[in-house]
C-alpha cells in the first residue's frame, strides 16, 4: 500500500509558505490583490468537471479554500483551480490505483504501516465528501459550502485530529488525501490544471521550467527579476 504523507501543521499558508521561500534565493514581487481577483474571476470560466459532480466540485473549492486560504502571500486554493487539478487526477492511474497494492487483507494497524484501505482515491473522495456533508448537516445543519469559514476550520481541524469517522473512512485518512492534493494542486504544473497562472510558483520564487537560470541560483537573495515558466510554455 502507498505511505500516507506527513501531516503538515496549520495554518498551511503562513507555515509552509514561508519555510520554502527562507529555502531559496529566488523572489519575484507581485500585486497579490489584483492577481487573486483576476485568477478569481478566469475560476469562474467553463470548466466543467469530468469525475466529481457540481455539489463534490464545490466542496473542493470550499475546502482547498480554507486549508491554503488566500492572504498578502497570494490567492487561494480556489483561485489557483485546485479543484480542477483534482478532478483531472480522478482520470488518470493514480486516482484508479492501477499502480497500488490493492489485494487484502484491509485492515487498521500502526500509523507506520501507511494507507491500508481498500479504496483508490476516486473512492475515497467520493466517499469522503458524502461523509463530511453528513457530518456538516449533523453538527452545523447546513452543508459544507453553505458554512461560515471558522465552520469550515472546526471541520477540517476535526478531521485531521481524528475525532469524525467518515462512515467507512477515518475522517484523519480523508484530510489527508484532501491536504495532500491540495498541495499539488498548488504548487504543480500548469499542465495538470492547478497553480492558475503560475501564481502558485511566483509566491515561491520558482522559475518553473526554464531550460537554465543558474546565473540566480547564488544571487544572495536578490530578486529573480524573469518570472516562471510552464512546461507547455505559458508565463506568469
Amino acid at each position: 500500500m502507498p505511505p500516507m504523507e506527513p501531516t503538515l501543521n496549520r495554518p498551511l499558508r503562513r507555515s509552509f509558505v514561508k519555510g520554502l521561500v527562507g529555502t531559496t534565493s529566488f523572489w519575484m514581487a507581485s500585486g497579490s490583490t489584483q492577481w487573486t481577483e483576476s485568477l478569481a474571476a478566469e475560476a469562474v470560466q467553463s470548466y466543467q468537471p469530468t469525475f466529481f459532480d457540481m455539489k463534490e466540485y464545490q466542496f473542493l473549492e470550499a475546502a482547498s479554500d480554507r486549508l491554503f486560504p488566500s492572504d498578502h502571500n497570494g490567492p487561494g486554493g480556489k483561485a489557483l483551480g485546485v479543484a480542477e487539478f483534482i478532478d483531472r487526477q480522478m482520470q488518470t492511474p493514480y486516482g484508479h490505483g492501477e499502480n497500488w497494492y490493492m489485494s487484502g487483507p484491509f485492515q487498521q494497524g500502526p500509523a507506520n504501516l501507511g494507507y491500508q484501505l481498500p479504496f483508490v482515491p476516486r473512492d475515497l473522495y467520493r466517499k469522503g465528501i458524502a461523509g463530511v456533508e453528513t457530518y456538516a448537516r449533523q453538527q452545523y445543519g447546513k452543508e459544507f459550502t453553505a458554512l461560515a469559514a471558522v465552520q469550515q476550520d472546526e471541520i477540517l481541524t476535526a478531521l485531521e485530529g481524528g475525532s469524525v469517522q467518515l462512515g467507512e473512512i477515518p475522517g484523519r485518512v480523508f484530510f489527508e488525501q484532501l491536504r495532500t492534493n491540495t498541495l499539488e494542486g498548488v504548487f504543480a504544473d500548469p499542465l495538470y490544471g492547478g497553480n492558475r497562472g503560475l501564481a502558485g510558483w511566483v509566491m515561491l520564487g520558482f522559475p518553473g521550467a526554464r531550460a537554465d537560470f543558474m546565473d540566480w541560483a547564488n544571487q544572495e537573495g536578490a530578486p529573480y527579476p524573469i518570472g516562471p515558466v510552464s512546461i507547455s510554455g505559458e508565463t506568469a
